[in-house]
């Protein structure tokens, strides 16, 4: 059953390495993360899946100790999901992380993760809504207690400078999210749009899909930590526990 969720943004720019002299700027959503995190291992679960968006091939399932890298941002920095355990799934290679994943890793390493084994998964933008409220079902019942570390943004079209440019539809979409969210609004989650959650390149809507499913059966209370839109792009904070 799941006991606890943190919901944090996804973008390598999280990493200060790679965000460089604009690190500064995105202090505020880290300290966010951190405190999501803790609200995680406070809980204290069996098992953490991290759940965050891919595209083909890197959609599927990631053991623990998966690697990942942000060389292709142009700095030399490399992560493990969940560390690495001595003789297990990914000790000696594996197949690399998602950038979500990546990001997500980096987070457990910042803070220190070490209270549960850890997987991942990777899933696709497309993937329907009733898809992912199944894939969160499977991951609920994989121990007796659950967390999950949910990685996706929200819109990227919140202004003219925005990777999608401006659209009027984005910020209506994006304050439905951050209220779903911060009130563990299950069925506001699963009613979301995916062809317009598309249309605005808002990577976290299957995702947060994927914990709607996770979560209906659990009776938790969700908490909002941040949410503003640095870059045009929708960064969401929450926690449900």
């Amino acid at each position: 059953m799941l006991v606890a969720a943190a919901v944090c943004p996804c973008p390598p720019v999280l990493v200060p390495e790679v965000a460089a002299g604009a690190a500064p700027e995105l202090d505020a959503a880290r300290a966010a993360c951190t405190d999501a995190l803790g609200v995680l291992a406070a809980a204290r679960p069996d098992l953490l899946v991290v759940v965050g968006p891919a595209e083909q091939p890197g959609r599927g399932v990631y053991p623990q100790g998966s690697p990942g890298t942000f060389r292709g941002f142009g700095v030399e920095v490399d992560v493990r999901l969940g560390g690495v355990p001595a003789g297990g799934p990914g000790a000696a290679g594996g197949r690399e992380l998602p950038p979500s994943l990546a990001v997500g890793a980096w987070l457990l390493e910042r803070t220190g993760w070490a209270d549960a084994p850890v997987d991942g998964l990777g899933v696709g933008e497309p993937l329907e809504a009733e898809r992912c409220v199944q894939a969160g079902h499977e991951i609920a019942g994989r121990a007796a207690r659950v967390g999950m570390l949910v990685m996706g943004d929200g819109s990227a079209c919140r202004t003219l400078k925005a990777p999608g440019y401006l659209d009027e539809r984005a910020a209506p979409f994006d304050a439905e999210a951050a209220r779903a969210l911060g009130a563990a609004d299950i069925e506001a989650l699963k009613a979301l749009d995916a062809d317009l959650a598309y249309r605005l390149k808002a990577a976290g809507r299957a995702p947060w899909q994927v914990l709607a499913g996770a979560a209906e059966d659990a009776d938790l209370a969700g908490a909002l930590l941040y949410d503003d839109a640095p870059y045009g792009v929708c960064y969401l904070v929450a926690t449900w526990s």
